[in-house]
């Protein structure tokens, strides 16, 4: 199946709404080094489409009752053979066909190529921005569009009446835990909602920070290794320390007119709407 429920383990972490995923390609090119995913997808850089998308998008779509569709949950829905293969444009296309509601979930500025179909079905789009500065998103996601695309991408979507929300995630401490300005500059540019999260370690993932950022992670160590707490297969920061990152994101997004939610934190209390955003599809 390519339409598959989203968490279908029910985690007491995940305050998501009720929605399908779907995943045009299987693995991502952007290579971030917190990436989770590839922790269980083998190969996961080695980008793939899905054999026989749209022929089987098209038929599983025919028992779709207008439901909420997020695109995509695993790995980026434009990398960059989607310029030339337009596979999540074409899946746009057959889920909007059968009023579903869409949400779009990327780090690529290359969405607004589909502002058109985007315009005509319920939509909205979560970006991922970690940092508003260029420099340290290139050493977290090294082939990712920069953030200051991503701003001017979501300006224009903005612009043209399609929601946007922003996944200020992961945030990491002593690194990009001060995000001021960011928050400040998606308010300004018409920002619905945000989405953030705190660095979780897993063993690979680990491996990537320590060779990116070698000093953070020497501060990190007994954050995550002797204080923090194993979660779900995860190493998480200690609670108190995620509290706090997570209230002063929250607080900002709110001083600034914007809903907020937490994601797979545990801490729902500081939730004003939705982890994700997705009730904005709604218009």
């Amino acid at each position: 199946m390519l339409l598959t429920p989203f968490d279908p383990w029910h985690s007491p972490l995940c305050t998501c709404l009720n929605k399908l995923t779907l995943n045009p390609y299987t693995g991502c090119d952007h290579k971030c080094i917190y990436c989770y995913a590839t922790s269980y997808i083998p190969n996961f850089n080695n980008c793939k489409p899905k054999k026989d998308l749209i022929p089987r998008l098209q038929k599983e779509a025919r028992h779709l009752k207008g439901q909420l569709v997020s695109i995509a949950n695993s790995s980026d829905p434009y990398p960059t053979m989607e310029k030339e293969l337009e596979l999540t444009r074409k899946c746009l296309q057959t889920l909007s066909n059968h009023n579903c509601r869409i949400q779009i979930i990327t780090k690529s500025d290359l969405v607004t190529r589909d502002i058109d179909l985007l315009q005509k079905a319920k939509s909205m789009v979560a970006f991922t921005i970690t940092t508003d500065n260029d420099t340290i998103a290139k050493q977290l996601e090294p082939i990712a569009p920069p953030p200051s695309h991503r701003i001017q991408a979501i300006e224009t979507l903005t612009q043209k009446g399609i929601p946007a929300c922003v996944r200020i995630d992961p945030i990491i401490p002593y690194l990009n835990d001060n995000c001021i300005t960011l928050v400040k500059k998606l308010a300004d540019i018409g920002v619905k909602h945000v989405t953030s999260s705190t660095y979780k370690v897993k063993q690979d993932n680990w491996k990537r920070f320590t060779h990116a950022f070698p000093t953070t992670a020497e501060r990190l160590l007994p954050l995550y290794f002797e204080k923090g707490k194993r979660i779900s297969g995860y190493r998480y920061l200690p609670r108190e320390h995620r509290y706090s990152l997570m209230k002063r994101v929250r607080d900002r997004a709110e001083q600034a007119g914007m809903t907020f939610g937490t994601c797979r934190e545990g801490l729902a209390q500081l939730n004003t709407a939705s982890c994700d955003g997705a009730e904005y599809c709604k218009r």
